[in-house]
């Protein structure tokens, strides 16, 4: 079937041919390059068509038409530019068709309409057609016929002043009307990833403009400056991160509320969040700071269990307070068994990537895609990966898939962009509807969210995604999410859907921290060994005034929950430590902060004369087996006699544990640590670094150093 491009072959067919010129082609591709770059430099959020993983149809019906005539276009421009410069005429259209093919997806020249009436012209009555065509494709003809005579020698002026007479004398001035305003400003269209397209009524001027030049009707603009390497802007966005208000926890008065519980908590996302917001010499605002995240981001070697029928074990200890002499610390420690790798059950995972014009930043869609090719060096050959995308819409990428099959699972991470909207509910919703479509039963099935959280398509209330998230945990399926970016950082939804969908909450704030969490803590990330974990501390009024829990505001639990095995609660993973600090005053301590009461209470309990009054606390800590629906039960006793006399006397872990509890605090501004500051935290950290394999401790202490001097707004972009 011929097609039009055989047409002009034909017509074509008895030309002369001479000799190409490399040089003059070269310069003609390289300044239709530069312009293209100048052109559609300028990004804004959601402009662009979401670009996607497409199917093979891109080469059928209208996108083959596209095709061929952007081949066309570009092969009649380059022979009106043969015509009229003769020593540098290009005949040879075998090459000029395979160098300009890698553009056509990109570029789309001329409509159908100019394309019919081009193919029925000679090579110089088509000028008249094409040469708003020109214009268009290489933003300025007088630079395109100037860079081309350079080669030869011709005087500047001789090519432009060879174009006006014929373009002239032969082409109507170029009017404005829809027709012509629809094909100058569809002329060049950007289908890359990375870039949106530029403003319509910005393409029609400027191809209006550059084309009256080529025809004599206005003086032609100065040539633009030569830009080596095209600017790429990205998506940017400052001060609309958002966290949840959370208050300190108030002081407690143990003869009034003397039992205290809380769901366990082993995230660590404000631990990142912090360290990115200092490395940009800015204080973290109040609420980013989570005090116990900051605690658990760090390792401890704590005491290990025996087995996995009892998957942890409790180390308790209590010692002086380091900002208060007059008070104590309580520490608890839980380190969970670690599983063999032999016993590591499969994993059914669904990626769901958030690829919304939001997530066009480097340290946002790259920064996903690099983190999870790192979390496949992880999985078993036998483990599952699907991959689901939202931006505007929700579509699967990649149907559950072997890790075995790696590179096809990789091809696809890196064939994702960023453009459009944000619908990340339906996200969800696909992406458990995959997962439960290949739910292991004797397996980890789990769904890993990857966003920045800002949802705004479909529905975004929190609660409303919280109340689906909770009804899914009844199907096995869990949901880890893994936060990207600042500036329009949501964690507050975040933080939602990982408590409520049984997984973990991270940041992910640079390449070091995307190995930390998905390489070297794979194990207790993915692989659980108890689920619904709560810890109740019941303190004994005889021996403790007051107490507060540092940290875990937003874990709080009833005390009724604690026995309630419908009650959901936090996990702890393969090898996982978890720790907990509570600030205590004695009841003989000038430290309390609230007065007797003048007409105290009437105590009609008899005395007791056992060993209870020798204890500071009671510690009870309730758990399931991952496949076990009714609870367990292990309990330690805090004998007055076991607390340390000193800090220094005191164990390394909990030391350092202590100092970042006070860095904290500090940055929460919270009302309890008298004049103790950043100097004495970097003292007592130091003290307590220990073996610090990683230089995860090391790597604090600076931290600490950057708050000591961190404005607390950053300077407006």
């Amino acid at each position: 079937m011929k097609d039009e491009l055989d047409d002009i072959k034909q017509r074509l067919r008895h030309t002369p041919a001479v000799k190409i010129n490399p040089a003059a082609k070269k310069a003609a591709i390289s300044l239709a390059l530069r312009e293209f770059d100048k052109n559609n430099s300028n990004i804004s959020q959601g402009t662009a068509k979401s670009v996607r993983l497409k199917s093979t149809t891109i080469f059928r019906s209208t996108a083959m038409k596209t095709y061929q005539i952007a081949v066309i276009g570009t092969f009649c421009a380059l022979f009106v530019v043969w015509a009229i410069v003769p020593m540098q005429r290009f005949t040879d259209f075998g090459q000029l068709l395979d160098v300009k093919t890698d553009n056509a997806k990109q570029t789309s020249i001329v409509s159908t309409e100019k394309k019919n009436d081009i193919a029925a012209n000679t090579p110089v009555e088509a000028a008249k057609d094409v040469g708003a065509s020109i214009a268009v494709m290489s933003g300025n003809a007088e630079e395109v016929v100037t860079e081309l005579s350079l080669p030869s020698a011709v005087p500047l002026a001789s090519p432009v002043e060879a174009v006006k007479p014929v373009i002239a004398a032969q082409s109507p001035a170029p009017t404005v009307n829809d027709d012509y305003e629809a094909d100058t400003a569809s002329g060049i269209r950007s289908i890359d990833m990375a870039n949106s397209q530029p403003s319509p009524s910005k393409a029609k001027k400027t191809a209006r403009t550059e084309s009256a030049q080529i025809a004599g009707i206005i003086a032609p603009a100065s040539p633009p400056a030569v830009i080596n390497e095209p600017q790429v802007n990205y998506y940017q966005d400052q001060g609309r991160d958002k966290f949840k208000d959370t208050p300190t926890n108030p002081l407690k008065i143990a003869k009034d509320e003397p039992v205290s519980t809380f769901s366990i908590d082993v995230d660590t996302a404000s631990y990142s969040f912090v360290r990115s917001s200092l490395n940009q010499n800015v204080l973290p605002q109040k609420n980013a700071v989570r005090v116990e995240e900051l605690v658990n981001y760090f390792p401890y070697d704590y005491s290990a269990p025996a087995s996995k029928n009892e998957p942890f074990k409790t180390s308790v200890s209590a010692f002086p307070t380091p900002w208060n002499k007059d008070t104590q610390l309580l520490h608890i420690g839980i380190k969970g068994y670690e599983i063999d790798a032999k016993e590591k059950p499969r994993a059914n995972l669904v990626f769901l990537l958030d690829t919304s014009g939001s997530m066009n930043e480097p340290n946002k869609l790259p920064l996903v895609q690099n983190s999870l090719k790192m979390l496949l060096d992880t999985l078993h050959e036998d483990d599952s990966v699907a991959i689901v995308t939202y931006a505007g819409n929700a579509g699967v990428a990649l149907q559950p898939t072997k890790v075995k099959d790696k590179s096809k699972i990789t091809a696809v991470i890196d064939n994702l962009g960023a453009a459009g909207s944000t619908a990340g509910a339906e996200g969800i919703r696909q992406a458990y509807q995959l997962a439960e479509q290949n739910l292991n039963s004797k397996g980890i099935n789990r769904v890993i969210l990857a966003t920045d959280g800002d949802f705004n398509v479909g529905i975004t209330d929190p609660n409303e995604l919280k109340s689906f998230v909770e009804h899914k945990r009844a199907t096995g399926v869990t949901l880890s999410v893994l936060g990207f970016g600042r500036g329009n950082y949501n964690d507050e939804l975040m933080q939602t859907l990982a408590q409520n969908g049984n997984g973990n909450a991270a940041y992910i704030d640079n390449l070091n921290e995307a190995r930390k969490f998905l390489v070297e803590e794979a194990s207790s990330t993915l692989f659980t060994i108890a689920k619904d974990v709560k810890i109740q501390v019941e303190f004994n009024p005889a021996q403790v005034a007051e107490y507060r829990l540092i940290g875990y505001e937003t874990r709080l639990l009833n005390k009724e929950d604690f026995n309630n095995d419908k009650v959901d609660a936090g996990d702890i993973g393969s090898g996982h430590t978890v720790t907990a600090l509570y600030e205590i005053t004695p009841v003989a301590s000038k430290a309390k902060l609230v007065d007797e009461l003048r007409y105290p209470k009437v105590d009609t309990k008899p005395a007791t004369t056992d060993n209870k009054n020798s204890e500071l606390a009671f510690v009870k800590i309730r758990y399931k087996l991952p496949d076990g629906e009714s609870s367990k039960l292990i309990t330690t006793p805090i004998k007055v006699d076991q607390a340390y006399k000193s800090v220094d006397q005191t164990p390394v872990e909990a030391r350092f544990a202590t100092s970042v509890a006070a860095f904290g605090e500090l940055l929460r501004v919270d009302p309890y640590l008298k004049d103790f500051n950043y100097d004495k935290v970097m003292t007592l950290a130091e003290g307590a670094k220990g073996a610090d394999k990683f230089g995860y401790r090391a790597e604090f202490i600076n931290l600490v150093r950057l708050a000591k001097n961190a404005p607390a707004l950053p300077p407006l972009k």
